[in-house]
């Protein structure tokens, strides 16, 4: 294992700069690499979806993920730019689940408990796969800020769903709700008072950081935020979560020294867990699904999230090309396979049914989303509409750089509407 990751995480360094200029992805070179090593395959990688390796790669590279996407927004970002995102998680999240339940009962023919299991597993979307868009700055702020807000908020969101309907399906009369509550809880006390805690202490006379040692600080809060959120049993993700967004509140200075490294943490975990995800499919893998969990993977890519957003983004004040790229940027990742791992070990009659369909959809969507992320963003990259995403500094250089610079003078006028759009750092021409 430690062989083959070495081997394809050489070649994704040695391809990185071509796979930045074009739609070749080292998310699907990870992935392909996984499926030509799997047991099933060539037999290099001897892995199995019931392996511990399998559930903890997946479970730690989600941790990373959500810890680094909370460290990219503070409280203050939510709270004054929660309009675009409080509509995705609040209408489109729902929706997302019903209408991809739907599919899954007419089209697959899952009974409904099922069905609305298989919703909430592919609710939750993921903005590692859509790397190029989320982190280029040529795109909208408030488009980036939204997908971003998003993604880290809704595996937390869809997860008691999950144990909500995983219970039905397994015909338990005793949901544990309490204890679903207790461990939702716990997660967002660790998340927010480790950090918290860690960051005053440092503040006082008696600690400090060295400048070395600076870029490990929030890397051992992450580490404490981990362990204690395994020894007590709490939501490990929304403590991820809850633990970035407290970092970049109260810790700028943290969060300034961790931003490089924790990049590359996150990267190399996300990495691995595709490496491992991959050498769970094989040609007979996907031959063992239906021609109906075809076509429900393509449709619950292609059609669930842009009907689903369309309704939550109504008088919106979006652009129509903002919206395209947001109803089209709805990659399934880590929850997604986190979440179906957890009903693979649950037994219930249908969870092998439950886990080829997740994973085929997980696959599709790497291969598709991975790929189209550049393209989409290049679309944004038109000097006509320059003031539409660039910082007001930016625009007015822009602006002066062309003939008639005048009209740089406009691009310094901040907009006085929306929350989204302040914090967005977006300008109007």
């Amino acid at each position: 294992m430690l062989l083959a990751f070495a081997v394809v995480l050489l070649i994704a360094v040695l391809v990185s700069s071509l796979a930045h200029r074009t739609i070749l992805s080292t998310a699907a070179l990870f992935l392909i690499a996984g499926f030509l090593l799997g047991k099933e395959t060539t037999g290099v990688l001897q892995l199995t979806a019931d392996s511990a390796l399998v559930e903890h790669f997946a479970e730690l590279a989600l941790f990373a993920v959500l810890f680094t996407d909370g460290m990219r927004v503070g409280w203050t970002d939510l709270r004054s730019a929660w309009r675009l995102p409080g509509r995705a998680l609040g209408w489109g999240l729902p929706l997302t689940l019903g209408l991809t339940a739907l599919l899954a009962h007419y089209i697959v023919g899952l009974d409904w408990p099922e069905a609305l299991l298989l919703g909430a597993i592919l609710a939750p979307t993921d903005p590692v796969f859509a790397a190029a868009l989320v982190g280029n700055k040529r795109v909208p702020g408030r488009l980036r800020h939204l997908l971003n807000v998003e993604s880290g908020i809704n595996d937390g969101l869809a997860l008691p769903f999950v144990i909500l309907f995983l219970g039905i399906s397994e015909g338990s009369g005793d949901l544990h709700l309490d204890e679903l509550a207790t461990e939702l809880a716990l997660g967002v006390l660790i998340g927010v008072a480790v950090p918290w805690l860690a960051i005053k202490l440092e503040q006082t006379r008696f600690f400090a950081a060295s400048a070395a040692y600076e870029p490990l600080n929030a890397f051992a809060i992450g580490l404490v935020v981990l362990g204690l959120g395994q020894v007590l049993h709490a939501n490990l993700f929304l403590a991820a979560f809850a633990a970035g967004v407290t970092v970049a509140t109260f810790g700028p200075r943290q969060r300034k020294a961790f931003d490089e490294f924790g990049e590359l943490v996150a990267e190399l975990l996300k990495l691995a867990a595709l490496l491992v995800f991959g050498a769970l499919i094989s040609v007979e893998f996907l031959g063992e699904i239906s021609w109906s969990g075809w076509v429900f993977a393509v449709l619950a890519l292609v059609l669930v999230r842009p009907v689903a957003l369309a309704i939550a983004f109504v008088r919106s004040h979006l652009s129509r090309r903002e919206q395209a790229a947001a109803m089209w940027f709805g990659p399934k990742g880590f929850a997604s396979v986190v979440y179906a791992l957890l009903v693979l070990e649950s037994g219930i009659a249908e969870a092998d049914l439950v886990f080829h369909l997740v994973a085929l959809t997980i696959v599709l969507s790497i291969l598709a989303h991975s790929s189209t992320d550049i393209v989409v963003a290049r679309s944004f990259d038109e000097p006509e509409e320059t003031p539409n995403w660039q910082d007001p500094e930016e625009s007015r250089k822009a602006g002066e750089r062309r003939p008639g610079g005048r009209d740089a003078e406009r691009t310094e006028k901040p907009r006085t509407g929306t929350g989204d759009d302040l914090a967005a750092g977006t300008a109007e021409s």
